[in-house]
């Protein structure tokens, strides 16, 4: 098959007939040395790690499709690490929506001097740009629509479906006893609508556990098992 792009966690490759394969790898990214989920560089791999995020993805994707919250899923093949999806029209290069809980990250390294760590936050969201050169930079909406990214009705409705799925996310993950600090969902236009893209797994989600953040391997077998 041919491939499509090249990710740091993910080889994409054309399927045919409006489809696309998603290969998910083992690699980790991060910064000196510390494994960072948003971090740009790839700083290693972790066996089984590709596994646990299709795995995660999968259950995440279902979850919202009880919902009848838009995505591009279709099926996920555990033996091979793939996942089925429908081809996405995209936003530019890619805009990502998070979705913040509590403070910590980059938005207190950001606000610091107006919040404390771990403040509780109302289901904030910001978007931003992909785009690894520039850091991922946030941009407004008045900037999104001006720049004919997305129109205004289509970032409101980016924002309710990502608080939407936030809120589900966030109910099923304290049903095991874990606590949602923040996630990165990614949209496009799937079947002529603004649907939920990419991956759901601890790739694009701050987890903890009893105030310990926990890594992808063991929140899958904690969320899937």
């Amino acid at each position: 098959m041919q491939v499509l792009y090249e990710g740091k966690t993910k080889t994409v490759f054309e399927s045919g007939e409006g489809k696309v394969l998603l290969l998910f790898k083992d690699d980790v990214t991060g910064a000196d040395g510390v494994i960072d989920p948003g971090a740009n560089t790839v700083i290693g791999q972790i066996e089984g790690k590709g596994n646990a995020s299709l795995r995660m993805s999968s259950y995440f994707f279902e979850l919202l499709k009880k919902a009848n919250i838009p995505t591009h899923y279709l099926e996920g093949n555990l033996a091979e690490n793939t996942m089925l999806v429908k081809k996405a029209e995209m936003f530019g290069d890619g805009l990502e929506f998070v979705c913040r809980l509590k403070a910590t990250g980059s938005f207190v390294r950001r606000y610091g001097k107006y919040v404390q760590e771990g403040q509780p936050l109302d289901y904030l969201v910001e978007i931003t740009l992909k785009d690894d050169l520039r850091g991922d930079p946030l941009i407004n909406e008045e900037s999104l629509a001006q720049l004919k990214l997305l129109t205004s009705e289509e970032i409101n409705t980016a924002k309710a479906l990502t608080k939407k799925a936030t809120k589900l996310i966030e109910e099923e993950l304290a049903s095991k006893g874990l606590e949602l600090i923040d996630i990165k969902l990614e949209f496009g236009r799937v079947d002529g609508q603004i649907a939920v893209i990419d991956e759901i797994s601890g790739d694009n989600m701050r987890v903890r556990k009893n105030g310990q953040t926990i890594m992808q391997k063991e929140l899958c077998a904690l969320v899937c098992d």
